[in-house]
């Protein structure tokens, strides 16, 4: 006796009621956590790179989640594949293979060069499982001391309290106690600091192919070649944390590439999904015993919808062919930041950045959370990277013309600020 399914791939999809109209930015300044400091209105739908708040107003998102909406909002395929798959099977557990998700892990191996795929749900969760596998690798090959990382000054690495230890910025480990041991910082692109700091209880070094949070800063030539060297010289394991960097977000599918740098280990979470939450660790075949049962899990991760989004997602950057827009969009973003610097040098100290993750530095004194406040009353979205830099990171799939408007928003912005 076979029963059929209540539910299954043919349900029809239940339009949503509009809710009736409420005041919902007193609503969430009373009930949500203060730990954000969140612009003054509340964002309701969104469409490519446009938004539209509550209100009705329009604005330009420059900001993209945070370089997560890497389709944009309400990309018709994405939009498609969730809801397919939601109908479908959306969470098994662990203790089961799911097609998606054996799937997704194949296409990643063949586009990134590793071997191996471990899931989560963000690129915290993929920077703590890489610095555990990191230690856990050489525990099972009988060196259990090995177990000190190099991290860099200015970093970002995520939130949680092994992530929190490895960024290179005292303010995000103030006050939640003594941070996890075993992790030495020194100056990014310095070389011969980190050479200095290698020794044989090393197990790893963890980088961001471009500091993505501490500014956008980009690496000096042959830096992160430089790494890979000392890694090899050393037995230590070269770790990439390409959370902001991948999915073609600097022109390439990963940015470590760009550099001719292959990592052991490898972290990727924001546009993987789209604007659903997953995170990957790649790694290469050499790691796979580290982590054997019960050293390492996540309860969502790799679940079938997220890794239906992520396949999504995947498939559309070769079909729309978005990580080569990145290169074309990026060099116009780049141009047109750049001579906004060289227009208003008492206001800007200079553009940098690859492909569409792109920065504005502002000049000593300036406010930035002045400019970033003014922009989005001209309509513009942006976020702040470091301490003066504004962060330009559209969905891969911004038009020339939404770059454009962009660049002539932050024009009229800065004309503004002129004393």
């Amino acid at each position: 006796m076979s029963l059929a399914p209540a539910y299954g791939a043919e349900s029809p999809i239940v339009e949503l009621l509009e809710p009736e109209p409420e005041d919902l930015l007193p609503l969430a300044e009373r009930r949500l956590v203060g730990n954000y400091r969140q612009a003054p209105f509340v964002l309701d739908r969104g469409k490519g790179s446009e938004v539209w708040d509550t209100e009705g107003r329009r604005y330009l998102d420059f900001c993209a989640g945070v370089a997560v909406c890497s389709l944009g909002h309400a990309h018709p395929r994405l939009v498609a594949a969730i809801a397919e798959q939601a109908a479908r099977l959306m969470h098994v557990s662990n203790y089961f293979y799911n097609a998606e998700n054996a799937r997704l892990a194949d296409e990643l191996c063949k586009k990134s060069g590793m071997d191996r795929a471990f899931f989560c749900n963000s690129g915290a969760e993929a920077n703590e499982a890489m610095l555990k596998l990191a230690r856990r690798y050489f525990f099972t090959k009988g060196e259990p001391d090995r177990y000190r990382v190099i991290a860099f000054d200015n970093a970002f690495h995520g939130r949680t309290m092994g992530a929190v230890a490895l960024t290179g910025t005292p303010k995000y480990r103030e006050g939640f106690g003594p941070p996890l041991a075993g992790v030495t910082h020194v100056p990014y692109g310095d070389l011969d600091a980190v050479k200095a700091a290698m020794g044989p209880d090393v197990a790893a070094i963890f980088v961001e192919p471009v500091q993505g949070e501490g500014g956008v800063l980009p690496p000096p030539e042959g830096f992160l070649r430089g790494l890979r060297s000392l890694c090899d010289e050393h037995g230590a394991l070269l770790c990439l944390d390409e959370v902001q960097t991948g999915i073609g977000r600097t022109g390439a599918f990963l940015g470590s590439t760009q550099e001719g740098v292959e990592g052991d280990a490898i972290a990727l979470a924001k546009g993987l999904g789209g604007g659903f939450p997953i995170g990957a660790l790649l790694i290469k075949e050499r790691l796979n015993g580290a982590l054997t049962p019960g050293t390492h899990g996540s309860t969502f991760g790799g679940n079938a919808l997220a890794s239906r989004a992520a396949r999504t997602v995947l498939a559309v950057l070769d079909e729309e062919k978005l990580v080569e827009g990145a290169v074309t969009k990026g060099k116009r973003l780049a141009e047109g930041l750049a001579a906004l610097a060289k227009e208003h040098p008492t206001l800007c100290a200079g553009q940098r950045g690859r492909g569409l993750l792109q920065g504005l530095t502002l000049a000593q004194g300036v406010d930035t959370r002045t400019v970033l406040g003014r922009a989005r009353a001209h309509g513009l979205l942006l976020t702040v990277a470091g301490a003066s830099t504004l962060r330009y990171t559209p969905p891969l799939v911004v038009r020339e013309a939404e770059i454009d408007e962009a660049l002539t928003i932050t024009g009229r912005v800065l004309a503004e600020m002129k004393p």
